[in-house]
């Protein structure tokens, strides 16, 4: 009804307007211009309004509405939306991941390698660019490029479906508890896909104040590059932990925790910030509930591997080189026969210990800053460095990942990892600073360096508190 009364109020102004300049119109013009206001009016009443005795007239828009806004159905048919968005991203990144790993990684570093031989490259320059530069971005080509290409047209098609402004509605209310913008729901959802498109996506809020509030908790959204950490480390030890039979559900159930955590998470610190550096009032918002349509799928795909997939893993790439020369170079340049690597983590060590994690997480979380993608390759080459461990990778400062589960249990356990680290990795995982797409992403968007560093800093604060409290709580029992 909302909808017809603006469109009358539009059909108003038209014919004052018409009225006012009928001698400049004409009056064909004229008589042309009132007959399609009565005519969409009549239209428009014959669609939304039934005679008093009248059965309702039925309306597909209406009896969707019903059950994705319903008090009782909303949330559920969000829920498993988004989780079947999830899966199908999970799971079908799984195998166009192995095989451009198979190619970039198996065979084309492998060549490189061969090439760079022929050639009498140095050792030093062929670890540089071959083993630092390539296979960094190899890894977060393979790694970040399936599940964008899979999780963005998804998300996109929802949108032009319009059921996406069906979620902001109904978590317009939970937000304004909060003091953020219900639009906000629409940017987190986005982040799960990647955190600096979510950063992107925060145009949509009008407010600078909330649209602030949704730009720094974005981070609290687990994004694509942080999912393969999770499951791996939910499988060995939240699955690790309980009888077979159980580890799927269990290991499944922690990943899904974690993701839920970080929502929580983000409307905790939404209040904080509501209530302390961006106080103010709740601005209100009219959201117009667009008419549910076909998506138009070429034109989604595109827009989805164009507008979003290429930018944003482009950003990743550009910064991903560089770690990955600092990742060989921090390995392989020695102090009296010690890599700068084994000086950091022994230095940072009892302090990763008191937060339940360990030197080698620390350092892998300080050099895989450009991407999340290459966390568990670097700690996995880490941990091999510092433990003089044979038989896994191919030398130092070269990231590596293994072919089963078994074989990283193996490794992490024997090298001292507990259910307690797990947990932890888990956690901050979940809780540490964003990426460097998604800072650099967040400073485009603010030209702020103070709410830059704000964002930065304040999850990684706060992944040290709640990992140190965890650890605690652990100690004690």
């Amino acid at each position: 009804m909302l909808k017809t009364k603006i469109d009358m109020d539009k059909k108003e102004e038209i014919l004052k307007l018409a009225n006012k300049y009928r001698w400049e119109l004409g009056e064909n013009l004229h008589d042309s211009i009132l007959e399609s206001i009565y005519s969409d009016a009549s239209n428009i009443t014959n669609k939304v309004v039934s005679k008093i005795g009248e059965k309702p007239k039925f309306d597909w828009d209406r009896l969707i509405d019903k059950l994705v806004t319903g008090k009782l159905t909303g949330f559920p048919i969000m829920f498993l939306l988004l989780a079947l968005v999830f899966w199908l991203t999970i799971s079908g990144a799984n195998y166009p991941s192995q095989f451009l790993s198979w190619i970039l990684i198996d065979n084309v570093h492998h060549y490189l390698k061969m090439f760079s031989q022929f050639l009498s490259f140095p050792n030093w320059l062929s670890g540089l660019l071959i083993d630092g530069a390539y296979l960094a971005t190899a890894w977060v080509v393979s790694v970040m490029l399936p599940p964008m290409a899979i999780f963005f047209p998804l998300f996109t098609l929802l949108e032009d479906f319009g059921y996406l402004p069906r979620v902001a509605f109904n978590l317009d209310f939970l937000y304004k508890k909060v003091g953020a913008h219900g639009k906000q729901a629409l940017t987190m959802s986005m982040g799960f896909g990647c955190n600096a498109a979510g950063v992107v996506a925060t145009r949509i809020i009008d407010s600078p104040r909330e649209r602030l509030i949704a730009i720094i908790t974005n981070n609290f959204s687990l994004c694509n590059g942080r999912w393969p950490t999770q499951i791996l480390i939910a499988t060995i030890f939240i699955g690790g932990a309980v009888p077979n039979y159980l580890a799927g559900i269990a290991s499944s159930a922690a990943v899904v925790f974690i993701a839920l955590l970080g929502v929580s998470f983000s409307f905790i610190v939404s209040l904080f910030l509501s209530k302390t550096l961006l106080k103010g009032e709740v601005s209100s918002f009219s959201l117009e509930l667009p008419p549910y349509r076909p998506p138009r799928i070429l034109q989604t795909i595109y827009t989805s591997l164009i507008d979003r997939t290429l930018i944003v893993l482009w950003r990743a790439v550009v910064f991903a080189a560089p770690a990955g020369i600092i990742i060989w170079l921090v390995a392989n340049i020695s102090i009296n026969n010690i890599s700068l690597a084994e000086y950091f983590i022994n230095w940072v060590n009892p302090f990763g210990l008191l937060i339940g994690l360990n030197g080698v997480i620390i350092l892998a979380y300080v050099i895989a800053i450009p991407a999340n993608e290459i966390v568990i390759p670097t700690i996995l080459m880490l941990t091999v460095l510092t433990n003089n461990i044979t038989g896994f990778g191919s030398g130092a400062g070269v990231m590596f990942e293994l072919d089963s589960v078994q074989q990283t249990e193996y490794l992490l356990r024997n090298s001292g990892w507990s259910l307690l680290t797990g947990i932890n990795l888990m956690l901050f995982s979940l809780l540490h600073n964003p990426c460097s797409t998604t800072i650099f992403s967040i400073y485009k968007e603010t030209k702020s360096v103070k709410w830059t560093l704000i964002s930065t800093f304040l999850p990684i604060v706060l992944g040290i508190l709640i990992c140190f409290l965890v650890a605690s709580v652990w100690n004690m029992i």
